[in-house]
């Protein structure tokens, strides 16, 4: 019903099945959208007001994202219900429990970002609408309002290259496969993973219309990709273009890129706006990173790019900004410097571990930009965050620059360590610097619902733990598993780039599991406190692995072969109690990747390519150049049951035999690759189903493996 009152428009108790709030309310638990009454109230910031009504909640606010935001914000800390990534229904009271009073909340960032290109590969790259409709109102509920959507822009590309002349056969040699369209989109590589049928374009192309119809019509502003002068790499020999090339990226050639003088630099980026515009229609931001990870800039003149790449946009969209990742030396400030403020939006991309804000003014000062959180490098498994230095560094930015205009969220992979992105979505809307312990103890209530004094100190010893990394630290994402590691005697981390180090007491973490479990019966019926537990435990097993690769580098060092071999058979042991542990939730099973790459496919041999894509990347990720010589292998890991047992397992196994049956002499050669890339062809053979009682198996971990060392 619509009316107005003292000249202000108002949406009242919206519950007619066409409004989609209505929509979102009925997801999270049919009926509820008869008994919470949701008003729409334009003002000039953002806010939302909690009240009662009789026997029903009033959230109001002045768009649809922010009253997301209070129906989330009454969900969590009036009626004790937590709304997250393992968790996205619930049943709710016939009555629900009354707001108290009037709370209202308001902010002065008015942009709140979310997604990295890479999380559309490391998570989302096999996602069904089911998938993508709990996600979009996951991110509403969380006030995240620009919302990056690139699923369909390789339909734009083959549609933009067809309309120019580029063969077919070109074509599908030049646009990555579904686990890699991250990486082409950002100008590092071309072709791999692919070639992609008309199917899969038909498929992309539907999906994304659907994606961005939910997120329009919640009030949410799209961020598309726009043009920024990629080019095939034999773009310059095949149409006589002008182009830079710019090299390789670990080991993959990277697509060309068209000089901003060449005369069909307009008309090209044109065509790329044309036909993106006819399958999606225009967005308020457009991303554009050229040369994000490097690439070679001989010969570019980097201001006259950043006009030709802002004109072009500015053509197709007079009221577009540009939406540029600062990353590594990117943006350049010859590129954007000289663009009109407003027309550019910068994304500090990792200012919780690497901020820029405050080191770069040519760019920090000279347009609007947004506080950005990374924590996940290549969707690893593992706890890990910087709370202190998360909301002490928003702090500092909110009330020292005046360009900073909100917040975001770019991980490389998400359904992992739901606090802190709980916490990172609450700045915007809190006053002051939020009180870590204080918080993290209203976080587990909202979670749990109630929380006794076991879970409690639980909590706050993983706040000081590990969630307490220390703010000079600049390691990419968690401690990594060292199970997930390419064997040797000295194991320190997984990934080429982790820089991981051991920065918390890892007992903390052994005394938050056992708390947990001693009184898991209380909240056994609880989905988020079942998840946390799994999670703590597997994150004190991997702590425990770590210590037994220690005793077994000691032990090599020492040249005590007992001692190895007694060392090598703990972290074993490890690896099959962490294995059967996640068996025990569909969240941690390498079988719901699988098979939701397969499930993307109609034909036996499209299924099988997209479980190749979905192997490869979080395995030896590329060619055994790219995996080696380049270092990508591995970067991906999971910590997940299935890829334990059949694929790091027996590296382990292998190195550990090898080792021990010619004791004495250099360590054995083993090709790695090898063994990684036969496991890349295999077919089937996981499952999503959960095996195992979650709670049984983690105490029977913890009694063998934590509780006699503990006291």
């Amino acid at each position: 019903m619509l009316c107005v009152i003292a000249g202000v428009l108002l949406v009242v108790a919206v519950g007619f099945a066409g409004e989609p709030l209505h929509g979102l309310l009925e997801r999270i638990d049919p009926g509820l959208s008869q008994k919470i009454i949701v008003e729409i109230a334009p003002d000039s910031v953002d806010y939302f007001e909690l009240s009662q009504r009789g026997y029903k909640p009033v959230v109001r606010g002045n768009n649809r994202v922010s009253v997301a935001v209070g129906i989330n914000h009454y969900l969590k800390y009036t009626a004790g219900v937590h709304l997250g990534w393992n968790r996205m229904a619930v049943r709710m009271p016939s009555v629900l429990p009354p707001v108290k009073g009037v709370v209202r909340r308001s902010t002065g960032m008015p942009m709140r970002y979310y997604l990295n290109y890479c999380t559309h590969s490391y998570s989302m790259a096999f996602w069904d609408w089911e998938r993508w409709q709990r996600e979009i109102d996951w991110a509403v509920l969380h006030g995240l309002n620009m919302p990056l959507a690139i699923t369909g822009t390789d339909a734009v590309w083959r549609n933009m290259l067809r309309r120019i002349g580029y063969p077919d056969d070109r074509i599908a040699g030049f646009i990555a496969g579904p686990g890699f369209q991250a990486w082409w989109l950002m100008n590092n590589l071309q072709g791999w993973g692919g070639p992609n049928d008309d199917t899969y374009y038909d498929r992309q192309i539907a999906m994304q219309q659907k994606i961005l119809e939910r997120m329009r019509s919640l009030d949410m502003k799209p961020v598309l990709p726009g043009y920024s002068g990629m080019m095939p790499h034999d773009a310059g020999m095949y149409f006589g273009l002008r182009v830079a090339d710019t090299g390789e990226w670990l080991g993959f050639t990277r697509p060309s890129f068209l000089l901003p003088t060449d005369t069909e630099f307009p008309r090209i980026a044109a065509m790329y706006y044309e036909e993106q515009e006819r399958l999606f229609g225009k967005v308020p931001f457009y991303s554009m990173d050229p040369f994000h990870e490097g690439g070679n800039i001989d010969g570019v003149d980097l201001k006259a790019s950043g006009t030709a790449i802002h004109e072009a946009m500015k053509r197709h969209n007079p009221d577009a900004a540009w939406v540029v990742q600062a990353w590594h030396d990117n943006p350049r400030a010859s590129m954007v410097g000289h663009l009109p403020q407003g027309d550019v939006v910068v994304l500090d991309l990792q200012a919780e571990n690497s901020p820029q804000w405050n080191r770069r003014p040519d760019i920090f000062d000279a347009h609007s930009w947004l506080y950005c959180m990374l924590l996940n490098f290549g969707g690893n498994v593992g706890l890990y965050g910087k709370m202190p230095a998360v909301t002490g560094g928003f702090a500092a930015a909110r009330d020292s620059s005046r360009c900073l205009r909100g917040v975001g969220l770019t991980m490389e992979g998400i359904e992992n360590n739901p606090v802190m992105y709980e916490l990172l979505c609450e700045l915007p809307w809190r006053e002051g610097t939020v009180d870590v312990e204080d918080w993290i103890h209203s976080y587990a209530m909202a979670r749990y619902g109630a929380i006794d004094d076991s879970v409690a100190r639980a909590w706050t010893l993983l706040a000081r733990s590990v969630y307490g990394c220390p703010a000079d630290s600049v390691q990419q994402g968690t401690v990594e598993s060292l199970f997930c590691a390419r064997p040797s005697d000295n194991p320190r981390q997984v990934s080429t780039w982790a820089s991981s180090v051991d920065y918390y007491d890892s007992s903390d973490v052994y005394e938050a599991a056992r708390l947990m479990a001693g009184v898991a019966d209380v909240y056994a019926d609880n989905p988020n406190f079942v998840y946390d537990l799994v999670d703590v435990t597997r994150q004190a097993v991997a702590d425990k692995g770590r210590e037994a690769a220690s005793e077994f580098s000691v032990a090599a060092a020492r040249g005590d072969s007992v001692a190895y071999r007694a060392a090598s058979r703990k972290f074993l042991r490890l690896m099959d109690l962490q294995d059967r542990l996640l068996g025990t939730l569909p969240d941690f099973r390498l079988g719901r990747w699988i098979e939701m790459a397969r499930a993307c496919g109609d034909t036996s041999e499209e299924k099988d390519r997209y479980e190749w894509n979905a192997r490869v990347q979080i395995t030896v990720w590329g060619t055994r150049e790219a995996a080696d010589g380049g270092g990508l292998h591995d970067y991906a890991h999971r910590e997940w049951q299935g890829l334990l047992r059949d694929f790091y397992r027996p590296r382990w196994e292998r190195w550990f035999d090898a080792r021990l049956s010619d004791w004495g002499t250099t360590s054995p050669e083993i090709d790695f690759y090898e063994m990684e890339r036969e496991w890349t062809l295999r077919h089937g053979g996981y499952s999503s189903t959960p095996e195992g009682a979650p709670i049984t198996i983690v105490r029977e971990i913890i009694d063998e493996i934590i509780s006699p060392c503990s006291d």
